[in-house]
């Protein structure tokens, strides 16, 4: 199961948590599992979940300058779903 860091970078505005909170709003619609850190967000699942997550994430914040920073991974430990 892959799991994905992304880091989301809001260019030429004052207000961070809008683009994010945008972002982050896909994964709820997606209902994949993810963990959000003080500086970036982990999400696990299918490889169709994952690559669905980044392209729905993307296409939510795109319409603004945006840097989306990801590293993909198929070795890291899978936490327990809480």
């Amino acid at each position: 199961m892959p799991s994905c860091q992304i880091s989301l970078y809001p260019l030429g505005t004052e207000d961070l948590g809008q683009p994010i909170e945008a972002a982050l709003k896909e994964l709820d619609t997606l209902g994949i599992q993810y963990e959000m850190g003080t500086m970036s967000t982990v999400i696990y699942g299918s490889e169709e979940q994952v690559f669905s997550s980044l392209r729905n994430m993307y296409a939510a914040v795109s319409d603004r300058p945006v840097v989306m920073s990801v590293t993909i991974s198929n070795a890291c430990p899978i936490p327990r779903k809480k």
